[in-house]
């Protein structure tokens, strides 16, 4: 099968890529590199079923090509993290919303199956953990830009579920809670590799706002198995999954300490307001937990990697030896 991966060089583009190529699959990728890398994608950039196209899903000339030659779609490409989120709405909003009506609307024309990553975002501030695929989202005010990226997620989903109903294309969303493993940044705000870098470097470790924030991180690998394995599944199409790891679920705090323990580093931990980190009326989620019973009946999905697993394979691909 023909593969295109949307935001291919990012992060868990690049992982998914590697998974799909190991299965005999064919692989193209593309990415604007606005938060990508080539990096990502070194070790088979030159693999004999891999290319790869810079460009951006906004450019529908270039993305009619690209889909109408592939069989299926992963589409990944979206504005990345909250930092950017903040300091960049305009493109961030315009990237998650026109990038994604591009790609369903040459989907739809070309009849080819698309699976869509959402986010926990959609949750917004609802604390009735953990969430299930049928919690009410409850976003905050327009006014607060933090909440852009789960609106502009929200939406991506309606759009998607409307093209399934109206349209008929084959569509299934996957909303993914806190994805780490190696390759991960922390330069947009991801708290995992930036707690790791810094420990790392004997700097401060600078925990946002009081720490409570409650989180579960899910290794890079669950995830993209538990992508393709739902691609598979034509009773899938239609639907939506939490993709997380419920026995992942740590506070911000705790996780500070877990790395400065792993790294055996010596970085003091400190707070840091939310308006000092950020600008002044900044809010966050305070609880973000997945319930996966939906995913595990549709696939008999279970995180194989736990949380610290996953912390000492990111430090150790840091060049740490422990």
């Amino acid at each position: 099968m023909k593969t295109l991966i949307t935001g291919g060089c990012g992060f868990i583009g690049s992982h998914l890529s590697e998974y799909l190529l190991e299965r005999g699959e064919r692989v193209e990728v593309l990415d604007d590199l606005s938060s990508g890398d080539l990096q990502n994608i070194a070790r088979i950039k030159d693999h004999p079923n891999f290319s790869c196209t810079i460009d951006s899903v906004l450019n529908r000339a270039i993305l009619e090509k690209v889909i109408k030659r592939n069989d299926f779609i992963f589409h990944l490409a979206a504005a990345v993290g909250v930092r950017m989120v903040i300091e960049e709405p305009i493109k961030s909003i315009r990237t998650n919303i026109e990038g994604t009506q591009n790609v369903l609307e040459l989907a739809s024309c070309f009849k080819k199956k698309v699976l869509l990553t959402s986010s926990s975002e959609v949750y917004g501030k609802n604390e009735k953990i953990p969430f299930s695929e049928s919690s009410d989202s409850l976003l905050g005010s327009p006014k607060v830009r933090r909440w852009s990226y789960g609106c502009t997620k929200l939406l991506d989903e309606f759009i998607s579920f409307a093209y399934f109903q109206e349209k008929g294309l084959p569509v299934i969303v996957v909303r993914l809670f806190n994805t780490i493993g190696p390759r991960q940044t922390g330069k947009y705000g991801m708290v995992v590799p930036k707690f790791i870098e810094q420990a790392l470097n004997g700097e401060p470790i600078t925990v946002f706002g009081d720490g409570k924030q409650l989180r579960s991180f899910t290794y890079v690998a669950d995830v993209v198995e538990a992508m393709v394995s739902l691609a598979k599944e034509p009773s899938a199409y239609g639907e939506v999954f939490n993709i997380g790891n419920p026995q992942g679920t740590i506070t911000i705090n705790e996780l500070a300490k877990l790395i400065k323990r792993l790294t055996k580093s010596e970085s003091k931990i400190i707070h840091i307001p939310y308006q000092k980190a950020y600008r002044e009326g900044f809010v966050d989620m305070e609880r973000r937990v997945p319930d996966i019973g939906k995913i595990q009946s549709q696939i008999n999905f279970s995180p194989r990697v736990n949380l610290q697993e996953a912390l000492l394979k990111i430090i150790k691909g840091s060049g740490l030896n422990i």
